[in-house]
């Protein structure tokens, strides 16, 4: 029983493993150099000029580096709020240090390092995880740690790598998914009508994401840094596609959730009444997934909105009528990621409802 239990974690952990050996997304051939922490042991803003309510210039430091040798810097403000950052005497920074470091060379103050507290918060987490859910919450865990790694060590590097990105998007939800449902139900038959059913859901949204895409010109470019990313010798990327396959990795997880639960409802049902047949477990399932569909569309709905909330704020601020702001291109194509994913939400009710009757009717090898 033992064994039988630790298996699925120790597959997960092995392919955890696996993917740290794998090359990460291609990088570019120049060499910027080395990332060091530094103590920002002093400022200087003399060069900076208020710019209405942004500042741009030059903010000159001095670091004192981990070997303690301390060092000029240089801080260059755009004048864009959500790059800029200043640094205050104390502040740990982040320099990036030459190869060779010649008299009078500035060194660059990329950014704040962040991520003590970062690491902080995501040992916090696992602690909390694991606390709360023991042997599941360990799985939870490493399924959490795989889906990172499956999108920054495959899907990434094969995107960049010109590869069809929406397909790439697909397949790897498909692991995912599957790997997912594994852990948590195992090789049953609820298991395999979760899947089925949440792969249902995901080829729905993958093929009126295309459409969707299309009919209403939705052109990819209103993601964010498209632009640097064209001009950092990409520019052979097919943005729409790569639009279409955010769709449909952003959706995949409340799609799991809700076929999970529509299968995990049916599996019940027929626990304690094991005569039914395919019409009755079929609309026990239907029932289930009724009652969360309501919820699942709207935690969606407020998920995308909370991504452009102040692009909404402009538009009433400047008073623009509702027709006018939902026409735009930024507006359309979040309409398009939220319709779309809520339209492969609804549907993976049913498809699990059909997959979980069928098969908890039958007789099946994988009960």
């Amino acid at each position: 029983m033992v064994a039988k239990k630790t298996l699925p974690l120790l597959i997960l952990i092995l392919a955890c493993a696996g993917l740290l050996f794998l090359p990460g997304p291609r990088r570019l051939a120049c060499d910027n150099g080395k990332t060091v922490c530094a103590e920002v042991v002093e400022t200087d803003d003399s060069g900076l000029a208020l710019h209405g309510l942004v500042e741009f210039g030059t903010q000159r430091l001095k670091v004192r580096l981990p070997n303690g040798r301390v060092l000029p810097a240089a801080n260059e403000l755009r004048a864009q709020l959500e790059l800029d950052k200043k640094f205050a005497p104390g502040d740990t920074a982040l320099v990036v240090i030459p190869k060779e470091i010649r008299e009078g060379d500035l060194l660059v103050a990329r950014d704040h390092w962040r991520m003590g507290w970062g690491f902080g918060l995501f040992a916090a987490f696992c602690l909390l995880l694991l606390a709360f859910g023991g042997w599941t919450g360990a799985k939870a865990l490493f399924s959490f740690v795989f889906s990172c790694l499956a999108v920054w060590k495959i899907l990434i590097p094969l995107s960049l790598s010109g590869w069809h990105a929406s397909t790439v998007s697909f397949l790897t939800v498909a692991v995912l998914t599957g790997v997912i449902m594994y852990l948590v139900a195992g090789w049953t038959q609820k298991g395999l009508a979760a899947f089925s059913g949440a792969m249902l859901g995901v080829v729905s949204s993958l093929l009126l994401a295309h459409l969707a895409g299309r009919l209403m010109h939705i052109n990819g470019a209103t993601m964010p840094y498209v632009q640097q990313l064209l001009y950092s010798g990409f520019s052979f990327l097919n943005l729409q596609d790569v639009f279409i396959g955010s769709i449909v990795l952003a959706s995949s997880g409340a799609v799991m959730d809700l076929a999970m639960d529509i299968a995990a409802g049916i599996a019940e049902v027929k626990r304690h009444n094991p005569s039914l047949g395919f019409w009755e477990l079929f609309m026990s399932g239907i029932r289930i997934g009724r009652a969360v569909v309501g919820t699942m569309t709207t935690t969606l709905l407020l998920a995308y909105s909370g991504g452009y909330i102040t692009l909404l704020m402009v538009f009433a601020a400047q008073g623009t009528r509702p027709l006018d702001f939902l026409n735009s291109t930024l507006v359309s194509a979040e309409l398009v990621k939220t319709l779309v994913g809520s339209f492969g939400l609804v549907l993976v009710a049913p498809f699990t409802a059909l997959v979980g009757a069928w098969i908890m009717r039958a007789r099946s090898p994988l009960a």
